[in-house]
């Protein structure tokens, strides 16, 4: 999966189904995605985007390519009263919160991979994420064949993506490489971004809630 930006609940059903998770970032960067930002709840009940400042960068570029500008953690401070959840809970000194804002790096995926895990490692769903950008994936492979490299690469056997996947992927094709294709079911939770659940509700019950809707099907 493409590193997103506080993704809801369902993305971290793949920590739940795998043994190692790769964070697809060696991929044109989707501009009108969720890479770089999510929907969260404004003051009149309604949702607003929070969108990562992204240095300016070509039309072409690859996740792996975006950067930090100097002043990303001003301008996302500088966003926060706009959405009273994560201004109350900054004012309460909840941690989650100044994590966001904890940028460590000018290199986005490595930020949002970092988050991702930290996020997953709060829900007790730690596992192995790999940045597909470090395999050295040859760059003329596209599409489905670029996944069953990254597989490979990894000595996998089984590989397990979200729904949306199955109009992308044939599971011959993914047999003839040695690998087993299954795909998670529609998600029945809530659809918010993890960063709004998990201010509002008991850690514990989400995670719960998404190894219970942990469904594959081939």
């Amino acid at each position: 999966m493409q590193p997103y930006f506080v993704p809801y609940a369902g993305y971290f059903r793949l920590f739940a189904a795998a043994d190692v998770v790769v964070m697809f970032d060696c991929v044109q960067f989707p501009r009108r995605g969720w890479v770089h930002r999510n929907r969260l709840p404004t003051s009149d009940q309604t949702t607003e985007w929070f969108t990562l400042p992204i240095a300016k960068a070509p039309r072409s570029a690859l996740i792996s390519e975006l950067l930090f500008p100097p002043d990303a953690r001003a301008r996302m401070e500088a966003m926060i009263p706009r959405y009273p959840l994560l201004a109350q809970a900054r004012r309460s000194g909840n941690p989650l919160v100044e994590r966001i804002l904890t940028l460590g790096t000018t290199d986005v995926a490595a930020y949002l991979t970092d988050l991702v895990r930290d996020v997953a490692r709060m829900l007790g769903l730690e596992r192995n994420l790999v940045r597909s950008s470090m395999l050295d994936i040859p760059a003329d492979l596209r599409a489905q064949d670029r996944v069953i490299a990254i597989a490979k690469r990894l000595g996998a056997t089984h590989y397990v993506n979200a729904p949306g996947g199955r109009e992308l992927y044939d599971a011959p094709a993914f047999a003839a490489a040695g690998l087993d294709l299954t795909f998670l079911t529609p998600y029945a939770g809530r659809m918010d971004s993890i960063l709004t659940r998990l201010l509002t509700e008991e850690t514990p019950a989400l995670a719960a809630e998404i190894v219970r809707e942990t469904v594959l099907v081939a």
